[in-house]
């Protein structure tokens, strides 16, 4: 199992942990398109502690991503996360 590992400010983590937000962006830049691929799950960690979760990896396309959620203007890697894991 390919999984992605990202690290997440804790209003983030904490609203994908209630399920509130169902997606994750990431800016278009040569970092994250090396690194952006096929996965099967995400891993989140709150920061750089031991709490993390695990969601299926549902899709990973670009586009514009909702600004509630932290998305910038321009179009960015939208992650679509399925059901949690772990």
């Amino acid at each position: 199992m390919r999984i992605l590992h990202l690290v997440l400010k804790r209003c983030w983590y904490e609203m994908i942990e209630r399920g509130e937000k169902t997606e994750e962006y990431r800016e278009i830049k040569p970092y994250w398109t090396k690194r952006i691929g096929l996965y099967d799950a995400v891993k989140f960690s709150c920061g750089y502690t031991k709490r993390t979760m695990t969601f299926e990896c549902r899709s990973i396309s670009i586009g514009k991503g909702r600004k509630e959620w932290g998305a910038p203007d321009n179009d960015v890697y939208i992650i679509k996360l399925g059901k949690r894991i772990n």
